[in-house]
């Protein structure tokens, strides 16, 4: 847990400095996955619902819309655990740019469940694209500092 919150502090103070537009990683999105592909289910729907709780109370939006996307990806891709190689660095890559529109996928159908207008095409091409492309970036050191973590976990 404590490498969430050091991936939220992150993401709510240095990114904002560094990216000046709306479009930023999502580090915590690439530890859920990471958490997933190297943990099972179980420890990733855990650390995507404390990842998504955290995030939702720094962030002040609509309650919930972190969370339940990164419990969903958190099991998802923890269900492909024992199927992975878990060494390769193309993995992570690939499993974050999936995540990052099963995410905001889900993340569209709450904002228009609950009311909002969302533009679907405007919505998939200039939220959705450039985010995956950062959080793609953004899967490298955190699935490297979360596997070494894993490898220690082992021995």
């Amino acid at each position: 847990m404590g490498f969430i919150l050091i991936l939220l502090v992150i993401q709510a103070t240095i990114l904002p400095m560094v990216f000046t537009g709306s479009h930023r990683p999502d580090f915590l999105l690439a530890a859920v996955v990471s958490a997933g592909l190297l943990f099972g289910k179980e420890t990733a729907i855990g650390v995507g619902f404390f990842a998504g709780l955290f995030q939702d109370l720094a962030s002040g939006n609509i309650f919930g819309l972190n969370l339940l996307p990164k419990m969903l990806v958190g099991y998802l891709f923890g269900l492909a655990e024992r199927n992975v190689f878990k060494e390769s660095i193309l993995l992570p890559l690939f499993a974050v740019m999936a995540a990052t529109v099963i995410q905001n996928l889900f993340t569209m159908f709450f904002l228009i469940l609950s009311g909002y207008p969302v533009g679907i095409f405007e919505y998939l091409l200039h939220q959705i694209m450039p985010v995956a492309f950062f959080n793609m970036l953004a899967a490298i050191p955190v699935h490297y500092v979360i596997y070494h973590y894993s490898r220690r976990q082992v021995e």
